[in-house]
């Protein structure tokens, strides 16, 4: 009597979210297979662990190649055919001998999976079942909390591997998407969504479920780094379009509302002061560039008004409307809200509504977290300034880096470039060249306390500017800043 074979999904990630049938069957069989890359770790056999049980049979199903690496006289997929083969027999010999054989596959065993390629060789010869697994695609809807698709709306899944003309062209003729396999097929994906005028509404996550997860808006997300384990995501446009009916608010007119412009910090919570937690904690609306309203945990009874990033006038007014009607609104940004950053455009605004306070809840600076991480080189008298010249013409930005390289400050430099502005940084080196010793220590913090962070010590002569984006802070030295020999910057309080 032969064995049978089971495909079993394993879900997106979280071993919790393995279905009841699927961990009763790993713990019974007799055999477990699964697939790996060359390096042997299996992400699916971390995922059933456990309810693996010990005497088990383990089958690795190991890659033996890329698309780069093959000399196989069918090329690369002659190379896999022959992969599968040889995998396919060596499970049927356990069949044969009447093993029940589980074969392991992340989400579901169908969709996109290898275990497919074990199904079409094995399942006419042996008795077979397919459990499924939830999907990548309804895990990354769900840590979202978007819907995909509703009433007659079309959902179309792509595989990042097409060319972007078809990418662009699938894109923009449906609703909803999800487009897989991102990973080196990233930036070519996120071009088709621009080409489909779809990139503003496209959401990035990544491991979703896992403990690595992370979500974000596609069009902020760099492309360096991203993991083959990631998707891009069109949620249901109805999504977008619905108002929810503000909470009741009981005597609205009896209650008082307020502003508070909180700081969060530069990174994640660690960073956020207990009375910025204490302000989001006692508010009813969360207003803000959407990416930092994004980093705000998510409470069922706070409304979120997400807004782009270029419409600060028209937020702040917005809160103001809120705080009026008895709203406690926070008003959320990044680093310090007076750096840069919301709470001027709310005091400016604030002149048409008299009667509604604001208040203003500090946060640490993208500044001191850089200077935190190589020193102190902020240790004597310094500058601030943006290297942006949306609001300002590029004239003023240069007097001012020329008159703080006269008066040998070190400089703090915000917003040093972005991907419509790229000349900047090389033409501040050079001014500040006219001032500065070529030696000048320069700092580039980015991503501070992010999980991509990065902090290179560098000179000023030495500053590439294809280092530099708008994820970047700089930090350039003065006269009297020192490196010494293990990388600590720090300038001295006693100046010459």
């Amino acid at each position: 009597m032969t064995g049978r074979l089971y495909g079993v999904g394993l879900g997106p990630g979280d071993p919790e979210l393995v279905t009841v049938k699927t961990a009763r069957l790993i713990g019974e069989a007799d055999v477990i297979a699964y697939h790996a890359a060359r390096h042997g770790r299996s992400i699916a056999r971390s995922i059933a662990l456990p309810y693996m049980k010990e005497g088990q049979i383990e089958e690795l199903l190991l890659y033996p190649l890329t698309t780069e690496t093959t000399d196989h006289p069918g090329g690369y997929q002659g190379a896999l055919d022959d992969f599968y083969a040889d995998c396919a027999e060596r499970l049927a010999a356990h069949l044969d001998a009447g093993r029940t054989v589980v074969v392991l596959s992340e989400g579901d065993p169908l969709f996109y999976g290898s275990y497919m390629h074990m199904h079409k060789r094995l399942a006419h010869r042996y008795p077979t079942e397919v459990v499924p697994g939830v999907t990548s695609v309804s895990a990354a809807s769900a840590v979202l909390g978007r819907p995909l698709v509703e009433r007659d709306e079309v959902l179309t899944v792509l595989p990042g591997t097409l060319p972007a003309e078809v990418l662009a062209d699938r894109l923009r003729g449906t609703d909803s998407a999800a487009v897989l396999k991102l990973g080196r097929t990233f930036e070519k994906v996120r071009d088709a969504l621009a080409e489909a005028g779809r990139l503003d509404d496209a959401w990035y996550v990544e491991r979703a479920t896992m403990g690595a997860e992370r979500i974000a808006p596609l069009k902020d997300v760099d492309a360096d780094g991203v993991p083959y384990f990631s998707l891009a995501l069109l949620a249901s446009p109805a999504e977008r379009t619905f108002v929810p009916e503000p909470p009741p608010i009981e005597s609205r007119a009896d209650v008082q509302g307020e502003v508070v412009v909180v700081g969060l910090g530069p990174a994640g919570r660690p960073w956020l002061t207990p009375e910025a937690q204490e302000a989001l904690a006692a508010a009813t609306d969360l207003v803000g560039y959407g990416p930092y309203v994004d980093r705000v945990a998510p409470n069922p009874r706070q409304r979120r008004h997400r807004t782009d990033n270029r419409v600060e006038a028209e937020r702040a007014r917005h809160a103001l409307e809120l705080a009026r009607d008895g709203a406690r609104v926070a008003v959320v940004s990044s680093g310090d809200p007076g750096v840069f950053a919301m709470a001027s455009a709310v005091l400016e605004a604030a002149a048409g509504f008299p009667d509604v306070p604001v208040r203003i809840v500090p946060g640490l600076t993208a500044a001191q977290a850089v200077a935190s991480r190589v020193g102190a080189p902020l240790g004597h008298d310094y500058c601030v300034l943006s290297l942006s010249d949306l609001l300002k013409p590029w004239e003023v930005v240069a007097g001012r880096l020329s008159a703080a390289a006269k008066a040998d400050l070190v400089l703090a430099i915000y917003n040093p470039a972005s991907r419509s502005r790229t000349w900047q940084v090389a033409a501040a080196r050079d001014l500040l060249l006219e001032h500065r010793d070529a030696a000048t220590p320069v700092v580039i913090g980015r991503d501070v306390g992010g999980e991509r962070e990065s902090v290179t010590v560098t000179t000023l002569s030495e500053l590439d500017p294809a280092q530099v984006d708008m994820r970047c802070l700089l930090i350039v030295g003065s006269s009297t800043t020192r490196v010494t020999e293990r990388g600590v910057v720090y300038t001295p309080r006693r100046y010459p």
